[in-house]
């Protein structure tokens, strides 16, 4: 094993080394295979979350590590789930994160042919039967995890009667859940997966990509280590609940015949994020019943609704490098993903001043109709990205946050009688409080010390506390998106219920400084003292700027 595939390989998503797969493969390589071929196989009934881009990076990142291939394979065997919307979304997805699958673009139902001749060779050869069993009738006779199960009474058919069935089944005779084709395995085997699985069902469904060719459709479990024989895949990586199922996987594939360098399947602990559903029939349920706005809605844990909000790539692949792969579930914090994405922006992105909850601050003393540019630098973090010039005048927007008419102990905002630094710019001095006749505050008035201004060589008197403000009279209004975890409970849990956040969106008018006039859809900015933001990609207009709040400044990840 060469030095270079004991590092990290940048972009991927993946180290090198400290998980059990690396092993696996290394063993491997060591033996006689030469080259690790894997897949990333969805089923395109859903749009991909989170949980699928630990499975990306994990097999996109395992094949650049160690010079292989990654396939991406669209196990499409289920037509009434799946949509080509399905199947768009997912390339999509896969391509933003930065993973490319070159001329490696499979479907399942490319092979219907190929497992349909493999149910005639098992049918043949006595390994596969015709049964007439109910769902109802199937699940009774398989018995438990501590009874065997018994013998359907269609288990011996002869096997030209099989045949028979079997081909008038592909032909359309029967109507839908009347015959399955069943392999004949062991009623009494410990593991119920052998149990006699189904291999066909009868589905008289449209599929997306053969159209009506087609009436029988294989099972998951029949056509999927097949996929994986046809295409030359050498580790099958999947996630824990098909544990179970290797002995099936190992014995369709042997029995098929692909006993040379067969696949070999690992499986790894799914996902799971606290506060977030990571259930494709759950989310489903959210867009069809409205709950949310679409597979893309900025709360949502797919990854085309952490793109619309704004997370980058890089901070993804980042989070799926840090979790790591193991055997045993856990559940990981979210506030690490918004780590990773706080880690990702902060040298990245423009500093500009916006105000979310504003209150009108008059510098009275301040010469009327008098603008004047302020300097600014873009990003604190990186002197590269330069500065900006930013318009100062008589009457400016602050926070209401950070005027307090009766301040509290270790208060050093705005006060009455107190003096603070507007950021950029000059002292200021409460000097009056302007209310309306039901007592509510309208206006802050200050006067300002002409030769307090910022940049201009004053080195005089300190004050604790520097507020970011916009110009009443140069700014642009916008809408800010303030988000919440969409849950407020863990909805995976099977135990549990999915408890919406009553306060996982607040929409919100905003002002920001007029250097934020031409922002492009997608683009990311830091609010100053109030998170990093996205312009929308959907409802964003040139005159009516949308912004979704990436995350906070705050964290309450703790590195270790």
């Amino acid at each position: 094993m060469s030095e270079e595939k004991n590092n990290v390989v940048e972009g991927t998503g993946l180290s090198g080394t400290g998980n059990f797969i690396h092993n696996y493969i290394q063993e491997d390589l060591k033996a006689e295979l030469n080259k690790i071929h894997t897949r990333f196989p969805p089923e395109p009934n859903g749009y991909l979350h989170i949980g699928h881009a630990k499975s990306i990076c994990l097999n996109f990142g395992l094949a650049k590590l160690y010079g292989g291939k990654c396939n991406l394979r669209f196990d499409d065997t289920n037509p009434t789930k799946e949509d080509v919307e399905y199947v768009e979304s997912i390339q999509e997805d896969v391509k933003w994160l930065g993973f490319d699958w070159e001329d490696r673009l499979y479907y399942a139902s490319s092979y219907f042919e190929t497992y349909y001749q493999v149910a005639l060779k098992l049918i043949q050869e006595g390994k596969a039967y015709v049964c007439d069993l109910t769902p109802e009738e199937m699940r009774e006779y398989r018995g438990t995890l501590s009874t065997p199960g018994k013998n359907s009474p269609y288990r011996d058919r002869s096997v030209e009667e099989n045949l028979d069935l079997f081909q008038r089944m592909r032909a359309g005779e029967f109507p839908d859940g009347s015959r399955t084709l069943r392999a004949k395995i062991d009623m009494a085997s410990p593991n119920i997966n052998m149990r006699d699985p189904v291999l066909y069902r009868i589905s008289h469904a449209h599929h997306h990509t053969t159209g009506d060719a087609w009436c029988i459709y294989p099972m998951y479990d029949f056509a999927h280590p097949l996929e994986d024989a046809i295409e030359g895949i050498t580790h099958s990586i999947c996630t824990m609940e098909f544990e179970d199922h290797r002995p099936l996987y190992e014995w369709v594939v042997r029995e098929a015949g692909y006993v040379e360098n067969p696949p070999r399947q690992i499986e790894f602990a799914r996902l799971g994020l606290t506060n977030t559903v990571m259930s494709k029939r759950k989310l489903r349920a959210l867009v069809e019943d409205g709950l949310v706005d679409g597979w893309d809605d900025p709360r949502m844990p797919t990854i085309s609704g952490l793109r619309r909000r704004g997370f980058t790539p890089e901070s993804i692949r980042d989070f799926c490098e840090r979790i790591g792969v193991s055997k045993a579930n856990s559940m990981v914090d979210s506030s690490l993903l918004e780590h990773c994405i706080r880690e990702d922006l902060k040298g990245k992105a423009k500093v500009v001043m916006a105000i979310l909850n504003p209150l009108k601050l008059v510098i009275t003393n301040y010469p009327e109709g008098q603008v004047e540019m302020v300097e600014l630098e873009n990003n604190p973090e990186n002197p590269d990205m330069g500065t900006r010039q930013v318009p100062f005048g008589r009457e400016l927007y602050i926070e209401q946050e950070d005027f307090m008419e009766e301040p509290v102990k270790k208060f050093f905002r705005l006060a009455p009688g107190k003096e603070v630094r507007l950021k950029g710019a000059y002292f200021v001095t409460c000097t009056d409080v302007i209310k309306d006749e039901n007592g509510a505050i309208l206006e802050v008035h200050c006067t300002y010390d002409p030769e307090t201004k910022s940049g201009s060589g004053f080195e005089g008197r300190k004050v604790k506390g520097t507020l970011h403000w916009v110009s009443a009279d140069y700014c642009v209004k916008a809408t800010a998106r303030l988000y919440d975890y969409l849950m407020l409970d863990n909805p995976d849990d099977p135990n549990g219920e999915m408890i919406m956040n009553p306060n996982s969106l607040e929409v919100r008018e905003c002002y920001i400084e007029p250097s934020i006039a031409n922002a492009q859809r997608g683009e990311r900015f830091q609010f100053m003292r109030n998170g990093y933001f996205c312009v929308d990609t959907k409802d964003s207009k040139e005159d009516a700027l949308v912004f979704n709040r990436i995350v906070s400044l705050k964290s309450s990840f703790k590195v270790k």
